[in-house]
């Protein structure tokens, strides 16, 4: 039977390549067009051009909060650290963090000088579990960073309530989740800040950027001009009011970025078919578990995910990718092992050799950053496969994917019973 499979000898479900080997981009001759308008006018700068203000004012009306309550950044990472600055966490601060995702989630909080606090995730999904995050809250602790991994929804209702309790803020990583929802309410509204990345990957994208939108305006004032230096531009003397960075988009990067706005919600909803499609062909897959998106929920599918049983089909998820991809199908297996096993956290390197934020004076001891500080979140490794997402694969490309999962999968599962 091992044969069938391609990795051990069989003919492969596909040969030809994938048409789009990551999620992005899709950039029109018009997009083009508006770049070269910008530079014809060699206004490149956003104090002087309107694509950058412009691309604000759009992102905020789609969000449905005001003009004031957005500033684009050169990264999603800065979107990140601007809402944490507007935050303004003392040294030696914490602010709870999930172990699953991009570094660019964590650095701004060490770089505000506040201690990551590591939460444990939900099995299923990956995203933070609230039941974690409460007990691993503290008298120091300032925010709460929720990550929407692969655009699927976080339980950002239970964060919030529980942010709210407590009265520390919640800030949205929504950098895979642009127009995802939970109950018709777009995700990165539900907390007091939401943070989305427009990198080269992403669902639009200007190469690298971001935005980030503030509930109060007063916190939106905060990281605006924290972007810029501290400066406020409006004032007769050019001064600084406290220390800031230099995050300023480009008017290029906002020009090739304004235009696919209006075709974000056309790309998410076509994915959000796409895998629908998929979902469908992988339903009742013995050892294969696709995340259910709860009801009123939807996911933006940045990347599509999902888990196997390796008592099942007697392979880990690195195993079962290596046979998926034999039959032509881009399969990756664990995304990013926990942030805390990574150097720069488990040694500390930081600023120098001073370990600092973790010596802050005043600072709470924290755990050593290693092997069982997140059970759940360790198990990624050997149960999570996900593939990169797009919009425009065809339907004969989602059936290949099927067809690739679910011939794998059903043959490891017969191995693994043994002789009926």
């Amino acid at each position: 039977m091992g044969g069938d499979l391609a990795g051990e000898g069989g003919e492969p479900v596909r040969r030809a390549a994938f048409p789009y080997g990551d999620t992005g981009p899709e950039i029109t001759a018009a997009d083009a067009q508006a770049v070269a308008a910008v530079v014809a006018g060699r206004q490149l700068w956003r104090y002087g051009g309107t694509k950058v203000r412009e691309l604000e004012t759009t992102f905020a009306a789609l969000y449905g909060v005001g003009p004031g309550q957005v500033a684009a950044c050169s990264s999603g990472t800065a979107a990140v650290h601007l809402a944490v600055a507007a935050v303004d966490p003392e040294p030696g601060d914490e602010i709870i963090v999930p172990p699953i995702t991009d570094f660019g989630s964590v650095i701004p909080v060490l770089a505000q000088n506040a201690i990551p606090v590591f939460a444990d995730v939900d099995p299923e999904t990956y995203c933070l579990d609230p039941a974690d995050v409460a007990r691993r809250l503290s008298v120091r602790t300032r925010a709460i960073i929720c990550v929407h991994l692969f655009g699927q929804p976080a339980p950002v209702v239970e964060l919030a309530a529980l942010a709210r309790r407590r009265g520390v803020a919640l800030i949205e990583d929504c950098a895979q989740a642009p127009l995802a929802r939970v109950g018709g309410r777009l995700l990165g509204t539900f907390g007091d800040f939401g943070c989305f990345s427009m990198q080269q990957s992403k669902h639009f994208t200007a190469g690298e950027g971001g935005l980030t939108l503030a509930r109060e305006p007063q916190a939106a004032q905060r990281m605006r001009l924290f972007a810029d230096k501290g400066w406020p531009r409006e004032g007769p003397v050019r001064t600084h009011l406290f220390l800031g960075m230099n995050y300023r988009l480009t008017e290029l990067q906002a020009a090739v970025a304004l235009p696919q706005l209006d075709r974000l919600e056309g790309i998410v909803g076509r994915r959000q078919q796409r895998a629908a499609r998929l979902d469908a062909l992988l339903a009742g897959l013995a050892g294969v578990a696709v995340p259910p998106t709860p009801e009123g929920s939807r996911s933006a599918y940045w990347q599509y995910g999902f888990n196997i049983d390796p008592g099942v089909l007697g392979l880990d998820a690195g195993g079962f990718a290596r046979l998926v991809r034999a039959e032509g199908v881009p399969l990756a297996s664990g995304y990013v092992p926990p942030l805390y096993l990574t150097p720069a956290l488990a040694e500390r390197r930081t600023y120098g050799g001073s370990a600092y934020p973790f010596t802050a004076p005043g600072a709470r001891p924290q755990p050593a950053f290693g092997p069982g500080l997140c059970p759940a979140a360790e198990t990624a490794a050997r149960r999570l496969c996900h593939l990169a997402w797009h919009q425009n694969y065809t339907d004969a490309d989602v059936d290949d994917i099927g067809r690739a999962v679910r011939k794998v999968a059903t043959a490891l599962a017969a191995r693994a019973a043994g002789p009926a």
